[in-house]
């Protein structure tokens, strides 16, 4: 177990994101964990609530409740939700906690942010990586800000965390994250139209083997069947990203053609993903998958 000093956390946001991050800081010993989720009251907040409760987290009345006492906030909403988050915590701060924004959002939403928050907490914007299962919260983290050298041995040292430091400018971290995710969730885009309309045409083995060419060291079978369960489980959650990875293109000066296109296949296989036929095929393999995604695509169209 930990000492009775680790750092007070509170999580507001309680979906999949904070959810493995306090489970895994419960498996660690870290006892002290509030959440809220702007669900909870609602009866589809049941799920977040009863995650809440089997990892023992204090499940908070409201976003000032959940703040209450807490050393280090880790906000993990909807992009779209990242500001609201923080303009609904921004009064009840005490103590000038940490605030660590994980939230895929743009640089210049996390400045924001920042701004909006002011002396009030010590704002560190924060990107993930990596898949956030199974490492929980060992995934890694990129960290950004004039606090980011301060908290990161927190992290490491009391809550068993991994990160390193992307630089002292507030959006150095949210800039790496958006930039990249143009090419990871650009490419799982292509893959879903490229092999859809492969098993339309019934050339799905040859085109795999025609890109084994190309990219010789990528198994297609597993790129395929991956790409597609990521899209169809949070094809939605990703289209949100994607708007701010176009955000995140246009604070640049560079018209984002392929990241809004990328965002409209990954709202639409996001939407796919919910049909209980693309779900039940998500366990039984990549043939399955594209039938089941072409079938429910038809529909649609």
């Amino acid at each position: 177990m930990r000492a009775t000093n680790a750092p007070r956390l509170c999580f507001i946001g309680f979906g999949e994101a904070g959810q493995a991050i306090a489970n895994g800081l419960r498996d660690t010993g870290i006892e002290a964990i509030a959440a809220w989720d702007i669900l909870f009251p609602h009866a589809d907040g049941a799920t977040l609530r009863q995650a809440g409760e089997k990892i023992g987290a204090r499940l908070a009345a409201s976003a000032a409740d959940a703040v209450r006492d807490s050393d280090i906030i880790v906000s993990a909403v909807t992009a779209a939700s990242s500001l609201d988050a923080a303009r609904s915590v921004e009064p009840h701060l005490r103590g000038n906690p940490y605030f660590l924004d994980i939230n895929s959002v743009s640089p210049g939403r996390k400045r924001d942010t920042a701004a909006l928050l002011g002396v009030r907490a010590r704002y560190v914007d924060v990107a993930i990586l990596a898949p956030i299962h199974p490492a929980r919260h060992q995934t890694p983290m990129l960290l950004a800000g004039p606090h980011a050298e301060t908290v990161l041995p927190l992290l490491i040292d009391e809550l068993d965390m991994r990160g390193a430091i992307a630089g002292a400018e507030i959006g150095a971290a949210a800039a790496l994250k958006m930039i990249r995710s143009v090419m990871i969730k650009g490419i799982e885009a292509l893959t879903m139209e490229c092999f859809v309309a492969a098993r339309r045409a019934g050339i799905v083995e040859e085109v795999a083997a025609s890109l084994k060419n190309n990219y010789p060291t990528l198994d297609w079978n597993r790129v395929i069947a991956y790409n597609l369960e990521r899209m169809a489980s949070h094809g939605v959650r990703r289209a949100d990203e994607m708007d701010q990875v176009a955000e995140t293109l246009r604070e640049l000066g560079l018209e984002p053609l392929m990241a809004t296109a990328t965002s409209t296949r990954q709202r639409e296989m996001g939407a796919i993903g919910k049909e209980p036929a693309v779900r039940a095929s998500l366990k039984d393999g990549r043939a399955a998958m594209l039938d089941a995604i072409s079938d429910a695509a038809k529909e649609r169209h």
